[in-house]
C-alpha cells in the first residue's frame, strides 16, 4: 500500500491532526491491516516486528492499533517480564527464540533481545563483555532469522525529553495509567544521556542494510501511529483476499424446545 500525504485540511492550525480525520485514517488503515493478516495465513509469511525506544514513547498504543482488530491467532503480541535466574544464565537471545512465529503468524515485540543495549546495559544489569559480543551476535542473529524466511522489520520510537516528561507527569495524574510507571520508569530519567548513548552506539552496530531501523518520531501519538501503521503495510506486499459479502443460512426451525425457566438461571444484575 503506497504511503500518501494527509490533506491540508486534516490539521489543526498548531499542526496537530484533527481528531475527525485521525479516527477515518486510523480505521482505514485497520482494515488494511486485516487484509495483510489473511495475505500473511495465506502465503504462511513468518513476520517480526520489533518496537523499542525510550519509556512512554508511544510503543504500546501503536501496537494496541495495529493488533486490536487482528486475529490473535495470526498476530501476537509479545511483551516478556523480568527473566528468572534460570534465563538470566542462557544465552541472551534464548528466551525469544520460542516466540518466533510459525508460517501464517505475525509476532509484535513489545521491547526485544535489544534490552540487552538498551534498558540491562544502562541498569547494570550485563556487563561490558555481554554488550559487545551482543553487537557481534546480534546481526548475525538476524541474518539467520531471514534466512529461514522471516521478514524482520525493527522500529525505534523517538521522544524528546519534554514530552516524555509530560507523558510521566500524565501516568502519574491518572489512576488508570498509573501502573504503567515504573521505578525503572523514573530511572531511566536519571539516565537521560545514557540512554541516548547507548542508542547511538546500538544503532551504529546494528542498522545495517539488510536490518535497518525504523525512527519513528513520536511526540504526536496520533501521527506517529498512522506514520508507523502506513509504514508497516508499506513492507509487507500483499494482496486482498477479502471474501464476498456472506448469506445468513436460515435459522433451525423450532423443534418444541423449550428455554429452561428464567429464574433457574444467575444473571448478572442490572446495575446500568
Amino acid at each position: 500500500m503506497a504511503n500518501k500525504k494527509a490533506p491540508t485540511q486534516a490539521y489543526k492550525e498548531n499542526g496537530k491532526l484533527k481528531k475527525e480525520f485521525y479516527e477515518v485514517e486510523l480505521a482505514r488503515l485497520q482494515i488494511e491491516l486485516v487484509k495483510l493478516q489473511e495475505w500473511v495465513k495465506h502465503q504462511g509469511l513468518k513476520v517480526v516486528i520489533l518496537f523499542e525506544g525510550r519509556d512512554a514513547a508511544g510503543k504500546g498504543g501503536v501496537i494496541k492499533r495495529i493488533s486490536e482488530c487482528m486475529n490473535p491467532r495470526v498476530c501476537r503480541v509479545v511483551a516478556l517480564g523480568k527473566p528468572t535466574e534460570r534465563e538470566e544464565s542462557q544465552w541472551y537471545f534464548q528466551r525469544y527464540v520460542p516466540e518466533l512465529p510459525a508460517a501464517g503468524e505475525m509476532v509484535l515485540f513489545d521491547r526485544s533481545w535489544y534490552n540487552c543495549v538498551g534498558v540491562d546495559r544502562v541498569m547494570g544489569f550485563v556487563t561490558e563483555a555481554q554488550v559487545q559480543e551482543f553487537f557481534k551476535s546480534g546481526p548475525q542473529f538476524e541474518r539467520m532469522l531471514i534466512r529461514s524466511g522471516i521478514i524482520l522489520i525493527k522500529y525505534w520510537f523517538s521522544v524528546s525529553d519534554d514530552e516524555q516528561e509530560r507523558r510521566f507527569q500524565a501516568r502519574i495524574d491518572d489512576p488508570t495509567k498509573r501502573w504503567k510507571l515504573s521505578p525503572m520508569d523514573l530511572k531511566s530519567r536519571e539516565k537521560w544521556m545514557e540512554y541516548s548513548q547507548a542508542k547511538d552506539e546500538m544503532f551504529k552496530y546494528t542498522d545495517l542494510e539488510k536490518t535497518p531501523w525504523w525512527v519513528v518520531e513520536a511526540d504526536d501519538k496520533k501521527k506517529a501511529r498512522l506514520n508507523c501503521i502506513s509504514h508497516l503495510l508499506s513492507k509487507v506486499p500483499y494482496k486482498d483476499l477479502t471474501p464476498e459479502p456472506i448469506e445468513l443460512p436460515p435459522r433451525q426451525e423450532s423443534t418444541g424446545y423449550k428455554r429452561p425457566p428464567h429464574a433457574e438461571q444467575n444473571f448478572v444484575p442490572h446495575i446500568y
